[in-house]
């Protein structure tokens, strides 16, 4: 992977290069940029895709003490990254939490964006999403060490299937899912993170509600890609957010969880690029 240094300090990416058009990818809490890989096997061929980790638990380097890790803080971190490595009028693709992330981008006018995809992702009032994300976020209250100890648990497949962990998010990703686990399980820096990012979305619930007012001045191509019968993310909130925005378009997607680019990459993958074409 490649780095870049940061406000907040180190912070890894992929990126493949070429002269494509520019997607960037954003992922959930708890997980890394590879929840993208599948997806930009496919889209690589003539797009450039740069997908960073972000510091929501699944990354591997701490970042420095004092770094606003809220909603708010992961976004603006997402800005400066695209700052940092010059980037411009790129398709910012979020799904989960990473969608969430897109949004508060879009309501402070994301300069450096010109469309957007957001992927079975929190919204308006689902924020954090169903019942496994509200599960996640009551372990922000523990103690890190605590939280670590809570966390062991997920080394075992049965508790990663569960509905309040991953059972609801993914049909098909549970060998991906484990190696994300790694990091909080094994590093105390990244224990602390992760707790004072499940703090600033228990701090902030409202964010999306309020990002969601903006949406009708958001005058960009977005896409709006939801699982058919998602049970986390309500796809009545893929259609809602597809209708509050004025270049909105929605696709549903069949036998996949929320997490699409596990679960249906090449169809996620197919979707973006027709969407794309001229």
């Amino acid at each position: 992977m490649d780095e870049v240094e940061l406000s907040a300090g180190t912070l890894q990416y992929t990126d493949t290069g070429g002269d494509g058009p520019v997607l960037v990818f954003l992922h959930g809490l708890l997980m890394d940029a590879s929840l993208w890989d599948d997806v930009i096997a496919d889209l690589r061929a003539d797009h450039r895709c740069v997908a960073p980790t972000l510091p929501l638990g699944g990354h591997t380097v701490p970042v420095r003490e004092g770094t606003d890790l809220s909603p708010r803080g992961q976004a603006r971190l997402v800005a400066e990254f695209l700052e940092r490595l010059d980037l411009t009028d790129v398709t910012l693709v979020g799904n989960d939490t990473g969608g969430a992330l897109v949004q508060l981008l879009m309501a402070e006018g994301a300069a450096r964006v010109g469309r957007v995809v957001l992927v079975a992702c929190d919204a308006f009032d689902n924020f954090p999403p169903g019942l496994t994300g509200r599960t996640v976020v009551l372990t922000g209250k523990l103690p890190p060490s605590l939280f670590g100890a809570f966390m062991q648990q997920m080394r075992l497949k049965p508790v990663r299937r569960l509905p309040i962990a991953f059972g609801w998010l993914t049909k098909r990703g549970d060998p991906v899912v484990a190696r994300w686990m790694k990091p909080v399980l094994t590093q105390p820096g990244i224990r602390r993170d992760a707790v004072r990012a499940l703090r600033g979305i228990a701090a902030d619930r409202r964010a999306l509600v309020a990002a969601a007012e903006h949406f009708p001045r958001f005058d960009r191509p977005a896409l709006v890609v939801w699982a058919e019968k998602d049970r986390v993310m309500p796809p009545e909130h893929g259609r809602r957010l597809a209708d509050a925005l004025p270049q909105g378009r929605h696709v549903e997607i069949a036998d996949t969880y929320s997490l699409l680019p596990l679960d249906q990459p090449a169809l996620l993958a197919q979707s973006i690029r027709k969407w794309g074409a001229p």
